[in-house]
């Protein structure tokens, strides 16, 4: 469904990602796991057309995305949840989900769409009226993946779900993950829990240095005395 071939992005003269080639299947959940910096963020920003690579191609089900601008991007059938939840403070929890839906005419299936949010998050729709910067750190994240979902993507691309919440609230949030792909939305998760991520993925990889340097079943990845020492503490 994605191929990310050999990219090189830049910030200024940094050079954060090097040469770098992932696939992601249809149907799948992919991770990518890495220290902070390692270029986990710049990788998904690059996907959705906020970075433009210097070199490489990225490819989604056989278009070309290399040049195209976010807001196409979008509309094509990829949504990003942003690291650190990025909602619309000052909007209500209903008006969030509706820019989700910006670029949708179907005015009656946006509405099904966000009945099906509500079904999925009860919490948010206890709140739909609420200004979604006075909701909990959790409430946020459930709504920034509402959110998201309101654009009826086809890849979801997810940065950090589980940043900053309780343990019992990331236990919560990977259901909903696990939920969302098996209805049919292919996810590529990027995540600094990386025992809940091999947990939850067909596959994964380890980015280092805006490489990656090594990739394989979460299995392969877990029994890895390298991904024990660095990721999963022994």
């Amino acid at each position: 469904m994605l191929q990310v071939k050999e990219i090189d992005v830049y910030y200024g003269a940094i050079h954060a990602l090097k040469k770098l080639s992932l696939e992601v299947e249809q149907g799948k959940i992919v991770t990518l796991i890495g220290a902070n910096g390692a270029g986990k963020t710049t990788t998904l920003k690059t996907i959705s057309g906020l970075l433009r690579p210097a070199s490489g191609t990225i490819t989604y089900k056989g278009v070309d995305l290399t040049r195209v601008p976010p807001e196409k991007i979008v509309g094509m059938g990829i949504s990003q949840v942003p690291e650190g939840r990025r909602v619309f403070a000052p909007m209500t929890v209903q008006e969030n989900l509706e820019m989700g839906a910006y670029l949708r005419k179907d005015k009656k299936e946006v509405q099904r769409d966000m009945e099906l949010v509500f079904e999925r998050f009860p919490r948010l729709k206890e709140r739909r009226k609420q200004l979604a910067g006075t909701l909990s750190g959790g409430e946020q994240q459930m709504l920034a993946i509402g959110r998201a979902l309101m654009a009826r993507p086809e890849l979801m691309l997810m940065d950090e779900p589980s940043m900053g919440l309780a343990p019992l609230l990331v236990r919560e949030i990977f259901e909903i993950i696990k939920d969302i792909n098996s209805r049919g939305t292919t996810i590529l998760l990027v995540e600094q829990n990386a025992h809940m991520a091999l947990s939850i993925a067909h596959k994964a990889y380890v980015v280092e240095t805006g490489s990656i340097v090594l990739e394989g079943t979460p299995e392969q990845l877990m029994n890895s005395e390298e991904v024990k020492k660095a990721y999963l503490g022994g």
